[in-house]
């Protein structure tokens, strides 16, 4: 207690540390955050393309979908500083873009880790088959994978880039799981 405290009567107020600080953030904060995860994902994936000339395989480019996805419902959240309700949607619609990045990624690991007689054969390029068939076939096509998303281009630290991929989009993963938690706590 400070010396005013004492002469005011009042107790000091406790600010707790960690999660309970967390609890206290804004829409807003948590919206800017997970804005600022999905550039830093979206930026790292294009420096590997153009610094260091990884081509992205059809699955890695509808990862970017899907970060992007959840990229879009952050940035309306942090511009439009919503109330309790608001954060949930924000945060519902980044969580669905979050999830579908995880579940491709983790597709593109389990092609990864498939034994080479196991793999896909390769199919058309993305470009082309966006020219000559309907979205919802091309999806399928993707989701269905080829061969060449089987292929590890690179590795860092011991992990492919899917991996560091599926690592990051569940990281990104928390910020709406924790958006949902403090707009219930409060």
């Amino acid at each position: 207690m400070t010396h005013a405290d004492n002469q005011s009567g009042q107790q000091p107020t406790r600010q707790g540390g960690g999660l309970a600080c967390l609890a206290r953030w804004s829409g807003r904060q948590w919206c800017l955050l997970g804005a600022l995860g999905c550039a830093l994902l979206l930026g790292v994936a294009f420096v590997l393309q153009f610094a260091f000339g990884l081509a992205p395989c059809s699955l890695c480019i509808f990862q970017r979908v899907a970060v992007a996805v959840a990229g879009v419902f952050f940035l309306l959240g942090a511009v439009h500083g919503p109330g309790r309700i608001g954060t949930r949607v924000y945060a519902l619609g980044a969580l669905a873009g979050s999830v579908g990045a995880i579940v491709l990624a983790g597709r593109h690991v389990w092609l990864q880790s498939l034994p080479p007689d196991q793999v896909p054969a390769c199919g058309p390029g993305l470009n082309y088959m966006l020219e000559v068939l309907p979205v919802w076939d091309v999806i399928t096509q993707v989701l269905n994978a080829s061969g060449e998303c089987a292929q590890i281009s690179a590795q860092w630290l011991g992990l492919s880039i899917p991996q560091w991929s599926l690592i990051g989009f569940c990281a990104l993963a928390l910020v709406p799981l924790a958006m949902l938690w403090s707009s219930f706590r409060r």
